[in-house]
This record gives C-alpha cells, structure tokens and sequence, in this order.
C-alpha cells in the first residue's frame, strides 16, 4: 500500500455513492493495522463542492469527489488490491488536507 493508491470501497452498501477510498496516509508510517483514508463520493450524488476542500478527480473514466472533512481509518485488511494510484490527483488532494487543516 502507498499513499495515493485509490481502493475500491470495501462495503459494498456504500459503493453507489462512495464508490473508492483514497488512502492518505504517509508511507513512513509502518506497522499499524489501520490506513487513513478519503471517500471519493460519486460526483452527481454529492451535492455543492466547497472548491477547495473538494476537488473533482478521475479515477477509471469515473468523475469523483474528495470528501476530504469525512476521512477516516479503515482496517488494513478491508483494503484489498488497489485500484491505481492518483498521483495525477496529488496537488488537489495536498491542497484539500491543507485547506481542511489550515496549513495553506
């Protein structure tokens, strides 16, 4: 696992409308069992975008959103054979954990 890999979201009930995580988590950090980690919402489902906490990504033809304030840790072993890694994606993401955290 690397920071920027997307994964699909392991509970199939929320897939609809969170269709992938986004895992943040720096790579330094070893050994725990959980991996901090963004929902992308499907974008016609998610309603107005706070324009820089919630950037519009791609990922596999799909239009997402980073719903950066609702990220989380999920168990290491839920997130199974990632998707692709987003590094297309990275400045967005940087600059939404910067919004979200006041480091801008």
């Amino acid at each position: 696992m690397a920071r920027f890999d997307v994964f699909r979201n392991p509970d199939a009930g929320e897939r609809p409308q969170t269709p992938y995580l986004l895992e943040v988590q720096n790579d330094y950090i070893d050994g725990l069992d959980t991996r901090v980690v963004i929902p992308l919402r499907t974008e016609a489902l998610f309603g107005p975008r706070a324009r820089d906490l919630n950037p519009l990504l791609q990922v596999a033809g799909d239009a997402v959103v980073l719903d950066t304030a609702t990220l989380g840790a999920v168990p290491v072993a839920a997130l199974r054979g990632p998707v692709l890694r987003l590094e297309a994606g990275r400045n967005d993401v940087l600059a939404a954990l910067d919004t979200l955290f006041g480091a801008y």
